[in-house]
């Protein structure tokens, strides 16, 4: 590999703006096609081709505990930097932008149209001249639920056991066992605490 290469590659996970195309970081695009390619051919398959999706997430993703299910159609980056656990199930139009790494625990149950992203540019224009951005890993612990069209920005964990409402956008680090909500999604109460109200979140 290219110096190139393993200089953008040290920067992956660390939020150092960097920029992942052009001369000696064609080893990179490739790695972002083979990914894309995977994603077509799992979002081309046909409903009874249960052994054959299976398959191709092993392929795809860089790791994938037993039971695991994604609804096609999803899309990724590179799919190589995610990580999912056991029985982890993603309804339709997940969209995983895994510059960074995603590590999704087990039992995560994840609804329609949800995005995590861990990419993301420079809020000043001048540093995002030529394509620069940066990215953070993500990290979705054990037996979360994430609503309807969840936006999960980079850098956040979600902890163990909690709810994402609906329609929430993530900017921020959210405890184990709570329910949050909103943009930018807060918390709003202890999974423990629901006292009989609707469950009707996401």
């Amino acid at each position: 590999m290219t110096d190139e290469y393993e200089a953008v590659r040290a920067k992956l996970n660390d939020g150092s703006l960097y920029v992942d195309y052009g001369p000696g970081l064609e080893a990179l695009e490739a790695e972002r096609v083979a990914g894309k390619e995977l994603t077509y051919d799992y979002n081309h398959s046909r409903p009874a081709e249960a052994a054959r999706r299976t398959s191709i997430l092993q392929q795809l993703l860089g790791s994938v505990g037993s039971g695991a299910w994604v609804e096609p159609p999803f899309h990724v980056s590179y799919g190589s930097h995610v990580h999912v656990g056991d029985a982890f199930y993603a309804n339709f139009n997940l969209v995983l932008v895994d510059d960074a790494d995603i590590h999704i625990g087990d039992r995560v149950m994840i609804a329609p149209n949800v995005t995590i992203s861990t990419a993301g540019h420079p809020t000043v224009p001048e540093e995002r001249v030529g394509g620069r951005q940066f990215s953070l890993p993500v990290r979705i612990e054990d037996d979360v639920w994430i609503g309807a069209n969840v936006v999960i920005l980079p850098g956040v964990t979600v902890g163990a056991g909690s709810v994402i409402g609906a329609g929430s956008v993530v900017t921020r680090d959210i405890p184990p066992r709570v329910v949050a909500v909103g943009s930018p999604c807060r918390v709003l109460r202890s999974v423990d605490d629901e006292g009989g109200r609707p469950h009707r979140l996401a």
